[in-house]
């Protein structure tokens, strides 16, 4: 590399660090502290979603050797692990979150109700538990970036229960504890799901076409791709329904304001939107093809992306919205982590080193 290629190498992070930072100054001067920070929160979670989503899906397709098999599963399972090695970004990221608690979570300045409350739900603690995550996320990034070095490798089923045990805690206390009014055990699971299916998503659209399948009863191209995108989009689905019929039905004023908060206009339209992506992904079982796939991986992200501030914007606005803050939160952090990419860049590689070295 040349004297001018390090330097244009080392103005690219400083020019996305300048264009992230202003993004999200300008934020605040247009929408205040309390909206951004709320903002910044559903921009990391999307960002967040990138590697704890893809984790358990290439965990999957390591304990069933999917990544050896010749229709486009080994550019699946690289592309995954790409997104799985966004950990540590997504990580650091998640620090201005830590400090903006006091302006986003409504228990960090109310009484508590429980004895369990009075110590769960502090600003120590809170702090501590979300950088345990952080790091037990880490930890099983730098595991799973690269593929086991042999057959037979049972690492994959405790990091799948060690993934969901540190998901549904931090789901429950990043995303449920801004919203006191439900009190769904179905949350964590289901955000969770959309994490994942994003990160299938997002894959989807990373790794090269598959190639044209050959021979008799080979599968059409682009269904190995399109079929588990739409089982979880359709676990997705069916994740909001239940738990949508379980509040309606069980009556409970405060349930049913947490879901009139997330209406009106513009939730009532991302309720119609999701529902008739679901639909759509159904029917394009019925013709697979290439582009038909990419289509829908592309929505899916979107709508996914979406839900992370339909999650987070009522808590703090009484009412789903889309805000300045919210594409501006959305620019800022998407410029930060590709500030930060170059790291990912030296650690991926020197980590695969060493598993190569210790093979």
């Amino acid at each position: 590399m040349t004297a001018a290629d390090t330097i244009a190498a080392g103005r690219r992070p400083a020019g996305a660090i300048v264009v992230g930072v202003g993004a999200l100054a300008l934020a605040v001067l247009l929408d205040g502290w309390r909206s951004t920070v709320g903002s910044y929160l559903a921009a990391w979670l999307i960002l967040l979603a990138l590697p704890t989503g893809g984790l358990p899906i290439a965990m999957v397709m390591e304990r069933f050797g999917l990544r050896q098999h010749d229709r486009g599963e080994g550019e699946l399972s690289t592309a995954l692990r790409r997104l799985v090695a966004l950990m540590p970004v997504a990580a650091i990221l998640g620090l201005p979150v830590l400090v903006g608690i006091g302006l986003i979570y409504p228990w960090s300045h109310r009484a508590p109700e429980t004895p369990l409350g009075a110590v769960w739900f502090t600003v120590p603690f809170f702090t501590l538990r979300v950088v345990a995550y952080m790091a037990a996320w880490v930890w099983l990034a730098m595991r799973f970036a690269a593929p086991a070095d042999g057959t037979g490798d049972g690492r994959t089923v405790s990091g799948v229960g060690l993934h969901a045990v540190i998901g549904t805690l931090a789901v429950t206390d990043l995303v449920a504890s801004l919203d006191h009014r439900l009190g769904s055990s179905l949350e964590g699971l289901l955000v969770m799901t959309a994490w994942s299916g994003l990160a299938l998503a997002a894959a989807i659209l990373l790794a090269p076409e598959e190639p044209t399948p050959t021979g008799r009863g080979r599968a059409v191209a682009g269904r190995d791709r399109l079929v588990p995108l739409v089982v979880l989009l359709s676990l997705w689905a069916f994740l909001h329904f239940v738990q949508f019929l379980i509040v309606w039905s069980a009556n409970l004023p405060e349930e049913v304001l947490w879901y009139f908060a997330r209406g009106g206009p513009v939730g009532r339209s991302f309720a119609i939107a999701g529902g008739a992506l679901v639909l759509l992904g159904a029917l394009a079982t019925l013709r697979p093809g290439r582009a038909t796939t990419r289509v829908l991986a592309a929505a899916v992200l979107a709508v996914h992306a979406v839900e992370m501030f339909w999650f987070v914007s009522p808590a703090l606005r009484d009412r789903f919205t889309i805000a300045w803050s919210d594409a501006l939160a959305g620019l800022g952090v998407a410029c930060l982590a590709l500030a930060l990419l170059p790291m990912i860049g030296r650690w991926a590689p020197a980590h695969a080193g060493r598993r190569s070295a210790a093979a």
